[in-house]
């Protein structure tokens, strides 16, 4: 479980993020931290947080409160689920597995990468919960159909598939770490970069004894076998997901599908027509387009394009419980948190996750009751003020109040 001990002063996201970037190589721990490009959407996806404002209902109590909710008629001990973050591996040995049983034991849901470097199989064993699994296309359709089959046979209870990787963004820290010249394993072009690894001791033991540099198991190509770990940015150009794809998907899946990556109300009703159970709001993390919307911004317009006919989930700068109720009070089912999870990945393994999971849940807890209410299913968009223009296109701004920070 636990690959170290957790100092006493992890009170926040913020803080197993400095443990983790202590504990991990520069160029692993910038994989989880970092963005496309200048990064303007990652640092907008939690700023866009500090700009919608609380409005509580005071002198008020209640005989219990509950975070307790359901997502696509699964009930969970809260409304934060643990979003798909491809190579996990390298943060920990058997992070998925140690994610997903972290995410179990809390009671919550654990969503799979197609980018894992563990068997699906092993992941769905090792949680107590439900999981997901999130499809690429690589490899192809019959590939993919592969892995649906196997994600179906584990027992795992929805797809998610994620449109907004048409080709991998251009993330500069990776870049300049030198990940692609690591990977070509020729000594005279990885030796520049070889030494971030060796300043990490503990972390360069324990990767080499779960195996050293991965593949992903899940990939299985014809006359290859597992996809090799190199650069997936040809693959991803090549498996470009489109509308057409979700008919031939949803015929061979046969079950729920959530559709990641929305950024707009048209393409939610697009969802809706092919067939989707749930949309994911989220730019990916401000990992592939820089400059678009961040996406707390996105989410009054998706709902409402919606209009209830399916379930909207969020994704995107979710670093303490306080961001969860904002969501939720913008009309969010659930948000999926991936860095706030995999920092404490990195910097403790399964229990690192366990404490991300419980700062989140407290933290929502306590952010509930100093709102007035008894359960998240009772937010809504009166415990907020956002400002104007969220929403439609061109529409008004979310609650009944002056927005403080308006100018």
């Amino acid at each position: 479980m636990s690959s170290a001990v957790m100092p006493p002063h992890v009170l926040n996201i913020d803080d197993l993020r400095r443990v983790a970037k202590r504990r991990l190589p520069r160029a692993v721990f910038d994989y989880i931290d970092g963005g496309a490009e200048r990064e303007i959407t990652l640092r907008g996806n939690s700023r866009a947080f500090d700009g919608v404002i609380f409005r509580p209902r005071c002198a008020v109590s209640s005989p219990a409160y509950s975070l307790e909710t359901t997502v696509l008629g699964t009930t969970l001990s809260m409304p934060i689920l643990l979003a798909p973050v491809g190579s996990s591996r390298m943060f920990h040995p058997r992070g998925e597995e140690a994610a997903a049983r972290a995410a179990g034991a809390a009671g919550t849901l654990y969503i799979l990468s197609t980018l894992s470097g563990s068997l699906l199989e092993d992941v769905r064993r090792a949680s107590p919960g439900p999981c997901w699994y999130q499809l690429y296309l690589l490899g192809g359709r019959d590939v993919a159909t592969g892995a649906i089959a196997r994600a179906r046979e584990a027992g795992y209870s929805a797809l998610v598939v994620t449109i907004d990787t048409r080709v991998a963004g251009l993330r500069e820290r990776d870049i300049r770490n030198g990940v692609n010249e690591l990977l070509t394993r020729r000594p005279w072009r990885m030796f520049p970069f070889v030494w971030q690894f060796a300043a990490k001791p503990r972390w360069l033991v324990r990767f080499l004894a779960d195996g050293g540099l991965m593949k992903f198991p899940n990939v299985d190509l014809p006359g290859i076998g597992p996809m090799p770990y190199a650069d997936v940015g040809t693959a991803l150009e090549q498996s470009t997901v489109t509308w057409k794809d979700l008919e031939w998907v949803r015929a061979v899946w046969n079950g729920p599908i959530v559709v990641k990556g929305v950024h707009r109300g048209d393409d939610a009703r697009r969802a809706i027509d092919a067939g989707a159970s749930a949309v994911v709001v989220s730019n990916h993390g401000g990992r592939q387009l820089d400059g678009v919307h961040p996406t707390l911004r996105i989410l009054p317009e998706v709902v409402s394009a919606v209009n209830g006919q399916i379930e909207v989930l969020f994704d995107g700068g979710i670093r303490s419980g306080a961001d969860v109720a904002k969501a939720l009070c913008l009309g969010a089912r659930a948000v999926l948190v991936g860095r706030a999870y995999a920092y404490g990945l990195g910097a403790d393994g399964e229990a690192g996750v366990a404490r991300a999971i419980e700062i989140l849940r407290t933290d929502l807890l306590r952010t509930i009751k100093l709102l007035g209410v008894g359960s998240v299913g009772e937010l809504d968009a009166s415990y907020v003020d956002a400002p104007a223009g969220w929403g439609v296109p061109g529409g008004v701004g979310i609650g009944s109040g002056a927005h403080p920070l308006q100018t």
